[in-house]
């Protein structure tokens, strides 16, 4: 997906660079916004792949998760104009994915995802994100191989929007101001979400991590 139409840059408001302290990607929005549409060619090669990590940890298909990046960014594009910087480009962003995902696993009834929690003190983090991030070395332990397919079963038992907040949260590192953000929900929903998905990946892998 290619953008080549460029804009002078003196049509870039000044105050854009302050804005730009609180959303690193600002600038370049508005740049898009104005008429540079090769800018957003910058944003494309700067999320695809943490877009594609999110929507493949919900769909669990690879070709899909291809598609509707695709889609996602389109969307994006389609409609920035319409971005009037609420909240960060990024959150606005991942929120477009996570729906056109969920819109996507409710119309086709898919029930399989790949994600991860952190199940307890004895499971580190280090270890749940080598098992389980699509990025992973080849190297992977044959534990991890097995947590990993415990986990996607377990995983699967899970609504989509607790296992949303599982995905943003522990493979994207986002806040959960951000996520409340992205799903359009209180933080104290959030916070629940995560906590009753992983009571509930607990309960699933009882007999495993005992």
């Amino acid at each position: 997906m290619a953008f080549t139409k460029a804009v002078d840059e003196t049509l870039v408001p000044n105050a854009v660079r302050e804005q730009s302290k609180i959303d690193g990607d600002l600038s370049t929005v508005r740049r898009v916004q104005v008429g540079d549409v090769a800018a957003f060619d910058q944003l494309i090669l700067k999320y695809r792949e943490r877009l594609y990590s999110i929507i493949y940890n919900l769909c669990s298909n690879r070709e899909d998760a291809a598609d509707l990046t695709q889609e996602t960014f389109i969307k994006a594009f389609s409609s920035i104009k319409r971005f009037k910087a609420k909240s960060t480009f990024y959150t606005w962003l991942y929120r477009i994915a996570v729906n056109s995902t969920l819109s996507y696993l409710k119309r086709n009834r898919m029930r399989h995802f790949f994600s991860f929690e952190t199940i307890n003190e004895e499971v580190s983090s280090s270890e749940i994100v080598e098992a389980l991030s699509i990025k992973v070395k080849s190297e992977k332990t044959a534990l991890m191989n097995e947590l990993q397919e415990k986990l996607n079963e377990a995983l699967q038992k899970l609504s989509d929007k607790h296992r949303t907040v599982v995905v943003l949260y522990e493979i994207e590192g986002l806040s959960h101001q951000d996520i409340s953000n992205v799903m359009e929900c209180s933080v104290g929903t959030v916070r629940s979400r995560l906590h009753y998905a992983k009571q509930q990946l607990q309960a699933y892998l009882k007999d495993y991590l005992d």
